[in-house]
C-alpha cells in the first residue's frame, strides 16, 4: 500500500497578537513558531498506521521553502518513509497554484491512497485536497474519520453536520481529506528526531515541473488584509421576561427592523 500524504507547515498564531506587515497582504511571521497542521498530523498518524497494519511505503510532500523542512523530519520521525519537498522559488502560490504543483509532483510517485488534511490552520481554505483529486482524476472524499483498505477499495466513514456519519466506499487509487479526530497521533521521540534528520529529503523545484503558464497563474489576488475593527462590548439587558420583551423591540426598531 503506497501512501502519499500532503503536509504543510504553519505558523502557530493561536497564542500571540498578529501585527500585519508593511505590505499589509500577510501577517508578520519573523517571532512565530512553526508547527505541522493539526489537521496533516492525523493525516500522517493514519498513513503510517495503515502502512504497519498493510505493509508498503508512505511519503511525505510539502510545498515551501528550506525551512519548512522540519515538517518533513517530524513526519520522518513518525514513521514516514520518503520526504519531497517542493521548491516554490519565485512562485507565490495561492490555493489554485498549489494544488497543480502538489498535483504535478503527487503524479509522479507511487500512490494507492493520497491523504490531505481537511483544511490548514492558516487560510482554512479546505479545498486543497479536491482541487489536487480534480486534477489526477482520483475519487475523493473529504472529512473522513475513518479508512479501511482492501482488496483496491476502501471503505471509508464521512463526519455530517449533527454528529452523524455517512459510510461509503471509494476504489483505489483515492484521495481522502483527513478529519481531526480519527487517531491520536504518536508522540515523536528524541531518538525518532534524531534519526530523521540524517534522511534524505528530495528538493525538487515547481519551476522546472513544466506547467503550463495558466497553472502558475493565482485564482484569488489579495489587495489588503487588515484586523477586525474594535467594537464597543455587548449590551447586556436586564429584567424580568416582560420589560426584556420591550427593550429588544426597542432595539430592533431603532435598527431600522419593522415589525
Amino acid at each position: 500500500m503506497d501512501i502519499v500524504v500532503c503536509v504543510k507547515n504553519v505558523p502557530f498564531t493561536q497564542e500571540v497578537d498578529l501585527v500585519l506587515d508593511a505590505s499589509k497582504q500577510d501577517i508578520r511571521k519573523d517571532n512565530l513558531v512553526y508547527a505541522i497542521n493539526e489537521w496533516d498530523n492525523y493525516a500522517v498518524e493514519e498513513a503510517i498506521r495503515i502502512k504497519e497494519q498493510l505493509g508498503g511505503n508512505v511519503t511525505a510532500v510539502t510545498l515551501g521553502k528550506e525551512a519548512d523542512e522540519e515538517v518533513l523530519r517530524r513526519c520522518l520521525a513518525m514513521g514516514a518513509d520518503e520526504a519531497v519537498r517542493i521548491e516554490p522559488g519565485n512562485i507565490q502560490p495561492d490555493v489554485s497554484m498549489a494544488a497543480a504543483i502538489l498535483a504535478a509532483v503527487v503524479k509522479t510517485l507511487p500512490h494507492d491512497l493520497v491523504f490531505a488534511g481537511v483544511q490548514s490552520d492558516d487560510f482554512n481554505n479546505g479545498i486543497v485536497g479536491a482541487l489536487i483529486a480534480e486534477r489526477l482524476g482520483l475519487a475523493h472524499a473529504s472529512v473522513v474519520n475513518s479508512v479501511k483498505p482492501a482488496d483496491g477499495k476502501a471503505r471509508i466513514t464521512i463526519e455530517l453536520e449533527g454528529g452523524q456519519d455517512e459510510m461509503s466506499e471509494v476504489s483505489l487509487p483515492a484521495l481522502l481529506a483527513i478529519q481531526t479526530g480519527i487517531n491520536e497521533p504518536r508522540y515523536v521521540s528524541i531518538m525518532g528526531i534524531r534519526k530523521a534528520a540524517k534522511k534524505e529529503i528530495k528538493v525538487i523545484q515547481a519551476e522546472g515541473l513544466g506547467l503550463p503558464p495558466a497553472d502558475l497563474q493565482p485564482s484569488l489576488i489579495m489587495e489588503e488584509m487588515y484586523l477586525p475593527p474594535e467594537t464597543e462590548g455587548a449590551e447586556i439587558i436586564q429584567g424580568d421576561a416582560a420589560s426584556v420583551a420591550d427593550q429588544i423591540i426597542r432595539i430592533i426598531r431603532e435598527k431600522g427592523v419593522s415589525l
